[in-house]
């Protein structure tokens, strides 16, 4: 939006546009090559111990001989979106400017296809840099709807998933998030609600509310993801997107009695014809 070639100059464009001066000139520096060590490893701890926070994190690390900050650790965290999924102080805040919807799922019973999809977005480590995947889960079934990998953590990417999964599949009764910006954003409460689902928020560090769609952050990294060291972002779409092929209709699930996520969504769509 800034042209550092108009005559006006940058700062009234600044100013007109309502953003900061500083924001314009500061050019982002690449994480080093230390720090996306230290991301991957903090991100394999986070699957394993995801009660762990910065200082859990922090002496974790020293027994293995590496030895950095609380506060670097923390830094990472919040660039790769995540926190300790362990009760918080302050939990209860709402961010400012970006209205907070009540969870719906403690004590619903899942029993079918397109009653509850969750979304979330985890970080996805690379051979040089990183980016961010983001899904949507049909609860139920377990089954991996649509997906996107990106370079940024946007509400259009959740927005753009989430529709497509609409058109896809059809509406489901309740939409579940977590409290991250991109999913707070009117833009994305607003194509949820517009199309009348209800939509579901997970109670910040509250481990119970995300377990369904970790469980699949947990399958697709372990499986996929850390045996890899993709080169560039169009290699991490395209390994996922076959990895997620192979997960639905392929991969036997042993919460689902060894079927799969894609023929559990089948199996269980004909009750709701003969329901209605």
């Amino acid at each position: 939006m800034i042209d550092r070639d108009h005559k006006l100059p940058i700062t009234r464009q600044a100013e007109l546009l309502k953003v900061s001066r500083g924001t314009v000139y500061y050019l982002p520096k690449p994480v080093s090559e230390a720090d996306l060590a230290l991301m991957l490893r903090i991100d394999m701890l986070h699957l394993l111990h995801p009660f762990m926070g910065a200082r859990m994190l922090r002496d974790q690390l020293a027994g293995e001989g590496i030895h950095v900050g609380r506060r670097h650790i923390r830094t990472l965290m919040i660039r790769m979106d995540i926190e300790a999924l362990a009760p918080q102080p302050g939990t209860s805040k709402k961010k400012p400017g970006n209205k907070i919807y009540p969870y719906l799922l403690r004590n619903l019973a899942i029993t079918r296809p397109n009653q509850v999809w969750a979304l979330d977005t985890t970080y996805i480590p690379m051979a040089r840099g990183f980016v961010y995947l983001t899904a949507v889960v049909d609860v139920a079934s377990r089954r991996v709807l649509t997906h996107k990998v990106a370079i940024t953590l946007e509400a259009c990417h959740a927005k753009e998933i989430i529709e497509e999964a609409f058109a896809r599949y059809g509406i489901p009764d309740i939409v579940n998030t977590d409290q991250g910006s991109q999913f707070t954003a009117e833009d994305f409460t607003k194509a949820v609600l517009d199309k009348g689902c209800k939509l579901s928020m997970d109670g910040r560090g509250a481990w119970r509310d995300n377990v369904f769609i970790e469980r699949v952050w947990r399958s697709v990294k372990y499986e996929r993801v850390y045996l890899r060291a993709y080169d560039s972002v169009g290699a991490a779409r395209a390994d996922i997107a076959q990895y997620f092929a192979w997960y639905n209709a392929r991969r036997p699930h042993s919460s689902l009695d060894r079927v799969t996520p894609e023929q559990t969504y089948l199996n269980l769509l004909p009750q709701l014809h003969e329901a209605a």
